[in-house]
């Protein structure tokens, strides 16, 4: 058995697909233990829009996927996702995961299961437990397509076995106190180093739009409102796009947006091409709809606009508020999105004025994951490793 402490992170998005909360923390968590990371569960019939490269397979698979980390590729029965064989799939990974630590000859120091499915409670009374919420479950239900009554089930039990709750807001964890927690917050964070080269990078070669330049950078879903894009385009900014998009999201708005003159949208780009696209934005959008799952929520793309310099017009999120800075224009859920337009294009106008650029990448770098995944380390009692 190695002398440095393994952590399991089962978490709810594949490895090799976007970065987001789980695998950024579990990356600086690295600094402190091996990670076994887990991947959501796929079956031969998923989707190859789902599988995010990941091959076909009817057996779990271990890879190694840098210093410190291992990640477990999991599988699961065809439709997984429907009600009656979902609620059998957190015992099929519990079974893969302890597959994978007796190959690995290891047992953890702690499981953080970043969803409220089965995992946490099976290891042993010397494994730490921790729930990792990063969004409101229950509120989020319909989005997932999830029967409500399934998620409040499922948070309650995770709830019971677990001996850590840890939240990305305080709003989420106002939730999780009513319901007996005593949840620790860390809100979501940024790699700013990422973005310190963006106004060198080389121009994308497929975005050809007049200034000023607004920005979406991420999922395009019902989380977004399409409305506050449009006038966004109305006011005289060109928008740009960049990030995957629900199919079943705002189908007639969306299309005549991107018929417009003045919009473009690439889709999903790689990380690494992010900064490139940024380099073309003079203001970085945060336009979420005004429902409790987003209030709960911390919008990572918030933080990696700042660090890429640009300043950013926000709806009014308790995350935003939170943040607490000049550097964010929130605007009021307005009846009229108007609003909306009108800050962005006037904010647009101090985007390159160079000491709010070093302003809004300072503030950033105070926001690294490196500094969250630090938080996470403390709450679970993990020290650094030596170099």
């Amino acid at each position: 058995m190695t002398a440095e402490p393994w952590v399991v992170v089962c978490a709810v998005n594949s490895w090799t697909g976007t970065a987001r909360t789980d695998r950024h923390i579990a990356t600086q968590l690295t600094r402190y233990a091996r990670v076994l990371w887990v991947d959501p569960p796929v079956s031969v019939v998923t989707p190859a829009d789902y599988r995010h490269g990941a091959p076909r397979s009817l057996r779990p698979r271990l890879h190694t996927e840098g210093p410190r980390v291992t990640r477990l590729a999991t599988v699961a029965q065809p439709f997984h996702t429907r009600r009656g064989i979902r609620l059998a799939t957190p015992g099929l990974v519990r079974a893969q995961i302890r597959w994978a630590l007796r190959r690995l000859r290891v047992r953890p120091a702690a499981v953080l299961a970043f969803s409220a499915s089965d995992l946490l409670g099976r290891w042993g009374d010397d494994v730490l437990d921790v729930l990792y919420a990063t969004d409101d479950y229950l509120a989020g239900a319909e989005l997932m397509q999830i029967a409500p009554e399934d998620v409040d089930r499922e948070e309650r039990e995770a709830l019971a076995r677990a001996d850590r709750v840890i939240v990305v807001s305080e709003v989420l964890a106002g939730k999780w106190r009513a319901l007996g927690a005593d949840p620790v917050v860390v809100p979501g964070g940024v790699r700013a180093d990422a973005y310190t080269g963006v106004d060198s990078a080389p121009l994308p070669t497929d975005v050809d739009l007049p200034g000023p330049v607004a920005g979406v950078v991420g999922h395009l879903s019902d989380r977004i409102d399409v409305r506050l894009l449009e006038a966004v385009v109305e006011a005289g900014c060109s928008l740009l796009m960049v990030g995957s998009r629900d199919e079943r999201w705002a189908v007639r708005e969306f299309e005549r947006l991107r018929a417009h003159p003045r919009v473009a949208y690439v889709g999903h780009r790689p990380f690494a091409e992010l900064p490139s696209y940024l380099r073309m934005i003079d203001v970085g959008l945060t336009p979420y709809v005004d429902t409790a799952f987003n209030r709960a929520s911390f919008p990572l793309k918030t933080l990696e606009y700042l660090a890429a310099g640009r300043p950013v017009v926000s709806t009014d999120l308790p995350a935003m508020r939170w943040l607490d800075t000049d550097l964010i224009r929130i605007v009021d859920h307005p009846t009229d999105p108007a609003a909306f337009g009108e800050a962005a294009l006037k904010v647009a106008a101090e985007a390159r004025m160079p000491e709010r650029v070093k302003a809004r990448q300072e503030f950033a770098a105070e926001h690294s994951w490196a500094n969250r995944a630090d938080r996470v380390a403390r709450a679970i009692g993990l020290t650094k490793l030596a170099d």
